[in-house]
Parts: C-alpha cells; structure tokens; sequence
C-alpha cells in the first residue's frame, strides 16, 4: 500500500513541509512504500539552486535529489502550478515526474497525506 504525501507549501517560512519530507522518509526506511506530490507553492520544494541560509534554514534538495536511493518511489510535480511558478525542467530536480491530472495521482494511491 503506497502512501502518498502532498505538500502545498511553500519551501520556508512553515514546518509543513519538512515534516512531510521527514514523514515520508520515516517511511521509507521502515519498507513502507511512499510518494511525494508536490502541488500549489509546494512545486518550489523542487527548484535547484536554493539559497535558503539567508532565512536561516537549510536547503532541502540534496535530500529530494537523495530521496529514491532512500526509498522513495517518485517525487510528482503538478505542471500546472511549475507552469504557474516558472519552474521548468532546466530548473527542476532530475528526477520528478510531471502530473497533467492530479485526481488521477491521488486515485493511484491508497493513502494520501496532505501536509500543513
């Protein structure tokens, strides 16, 4: 049964969304299959390049860019919102997967966790 987490939040400025990072590779590392699905402001988790010290925290992309040697089954973009957010593929993680249709996302997994 694969667990899916959404996060719609933005990369800082709120906990959310590392505590779905860190919840989905909780899972991980105990064999339970997981997926991430990054939605909304949520799409910036994914953009390379962050430069997050100036608010005082730490980038996430080297664990995203780790995240399928730990276990995670895929990391889904929502185009849409990369659209709406200028994230194009030169800009994003290598790696991710781009959604046109979301329900057809969250229908595929069993559990589905949203974040914040």
């Amino acid at each position: 049964m694969t667990t899916l987490i959404v996060i719609d939040q933005a990369p800082y400025g709120s906990w959310a969304g590392r505590e779905a990072l860190d919840m989905a590779f909780s899972l991980a590392a105990f064999d339970q299959p997981a997926a991430m699905l990054f939605i909304g402001p949520g799409v910036n988790w994914l953009r390379k390049g962050q430069q997050p010290s100036d608010v005082g925290q730490k980038s996430a992309e080297k664990n995203l860019s780790a995240a399928p040697m730990f276990g995670i089954e895929a990391l889904i973009a929502d185009k849409h919102a990369c659209q709406q957010y200028g994230l194009n593929e030169e800009a994003m993680l290598s790696g991710v997967e781009l959604a046109g249709n979301l329900q057809d996302v969250l229908n595929h997994h069993q559990q589905v966790v949203f974040a914040g």
